[in-house]
């Protein structure tokens, strides 16, 4: 807490270079998008403003894989948040081996998502997948879990809510070890159930936190792509292709730079709407709890 002048000579430098490494890329990016830009075939930028912009947003695909993200980030996430909340409620109560339970629970978030995708890629096989082969053993017919666009998504879902439901709990553990013991000792003279606890004491005070892991977790959805590459690599068709996904084939397939460009900046327009009016709905309530 000095005010010494020599700590700024420790602080600036890396503060710029942090910046720099962060903005460079970040405006270079935004120049591209108002470029027509290719390397292959390669051909010399040439500025055409928003054309590409308009191009994106007069483009069905795009509205699809919007659609597509917005489906699996919004589904997964509110089921992780759901199995997240009862999950971490039980290891909080103590439940018989919940030390044991704490680091099971987490080892699915310690694996790498592409290793997660292979393994489900392997459960969900249509023809030699155990899941299918379990379903046959028991006189049901094989299901199509990776060549039909619902079942297909269904398993995206699956993938994304067992590998993260973990991050959630741990959160909420935490937040749970911060509440007062004495409100709930005062609802239990009240004669108050476990289930108006909940609702009344447990869930407006987590509120808070749960907004925050669940904004994150959202954001962090929209950005699945390794899960979607290896399970189903956008498929059938591209009814699994995501954001992400759709500007790793115009980047690094067809070599389209600026259109590239004008797409990430979009998906940094879709995420930052999203964030406001969640933030925006979660406010009122938020304010209630301060």
């Amino acid at each position: 807490m000095r005010n010494d002048p020599i700590k700024y000579f420790f602080i600036w430098p890396a503060l710029l270079i942090v910046l720099g490494i962060s903005i460079f890329p970040l405006i270079y990016s935004l120049t591209t998008s108002f470029m027509s830009y290719r390397l292959v075939p390669p051909s010399p930028p040439r500025f055409v403003g928003l054309d590409n912009y308009a191009s994106l947003l007069t483009n069905p695909r795009f509205w699809q894989v919007t659609w597509t993200t917005s489906l699996i980030a919004f589904v997964s996430v509110a089921i992780q948040y759901v199995i997240g909340f009862a999950v971490a409620l039980a290891l909080h109560a103590k439940v018989p081996g919940e030390r044991l339970f704490r680091v099971t629970f987490l080892l699915p978030m310690l694996i790498a998502p592409v290793a997660v995708a292979l393994i489900a890629r392997q459960i969900f096989n249509p023809t030699v997948g155990p899941l299918n082969e379990l379903m046959t053993f028991f006189g049901f017919p094989n299901l199509p879990f990776l060549t039909q666009t619902y079942w297909a998504i269904g398993a995206l879902i699956t993938v994304e809510v067992w590998q993260w439901t973990p991050f959630i709990i741990l959160m909420l553990l935490a937040g749970l070890a911060t509440l007062p013991d004495d409100v709930y000792e005062a609802a239990a003279l009240e004669n108050a159930s476990k289930w108006q606890q909940f609702w009344g004491i447990t869930f407006p005070m987590m509120l808070p936190i749960s907004a925050a892991v669940v904004f994150i977790r959202l954001i962090e959805s929209y950005k699945i792509i390794d899960t979607v590459f290896v399970l189903t690599g956008g498929g059938p068709g591209i009814s699994t292709e995501t954001l992400t996904l759709f500007a790793y084939q115009e980047g690094f397939k067809k070599f389209n730079l600026g259109y590239t460009s004008a797409l990430s900046f979009l998906f940094l327009i879709t995420i930052t709407v999203i964030g406001v009016v969640y933030l925006a709905i979660l406010k009122p309530h938020l304010a209630k709890h301060r």
